[in-house]
């Protein structure tokens, strides 16, 4: 199985996706690692991703999912998979795949992202996130996870809602 951990940046993706995949022992990759470096020097100056800086990198993240299905590894990839037209790249026709979709208002996390240091997305960038975002419908199966909750009751929740699809 692979589960993508989805929402606007300050969600939690990160935290929530190294927790779920130490819990469950599978591979664990974070989409920031797969931004080229013209992509993040764009975020830290302050300036939104357009769908042409987003297409490579996110084709880089579904190259990855691919390599875990190929080894019959099970994996969590983070990736604010903003669009239905991301995650149709990411999540496609791969049946092993299931999105995680971490859901919160703007304040509280525009609270979380004014707290965090050393990051490269700034919070001025959250507005142009949620303006963006199409969350994700019925259609596309997510596990929906109110992020207002504490990590460890998250992960419980989607691997509880794992279990259920099993």
């Amino acid at each position: 199985m692979i589960v993508i951990v989805g929402g606007v940046a300050g969600s939690g993706k990160t935290t929530i996706g190294a927790l779920l995949a130490g819990r469950m022992n599978w591979r664990f990759a974070d989409a920031d690692d797969f931004h080229p470096a013209a992509n993040v020097t764009k975020m830290h100056a302050g300036v939104p991703l357009t769908d042409e800086d987003r297409w490579p990198w996110l084709a880089a993240i579904a190259q990855r999912i691919d390599e875990w299905r190929a080894a019959g590894e099970g994996g969590v990839v983070t990736c604010s998979a903003l669009k239905r037209a991301y995650r149709r790249v990411i999540v496609g026709d791969r049946p092993e795949a299931t999105l995680v979709y971490l859901k919160g208002s703007q304040e509280l996390i525009h609270a979380r992202m004014a707290a965090r240091h050393e990051h490269f997305m700034p919070v001025a960038l959250l507005e142009s996130q949620f303006r963006i975002l199409e969350e994700p419908g019925p259609d596309e199966r997510p596990i929906v996870v109110d992020v207002a909750a504490s990590p460890a009751a998250i992960v419980a929740t989607i691997v509880r809602e794992l279990g259920k699809r099993a």
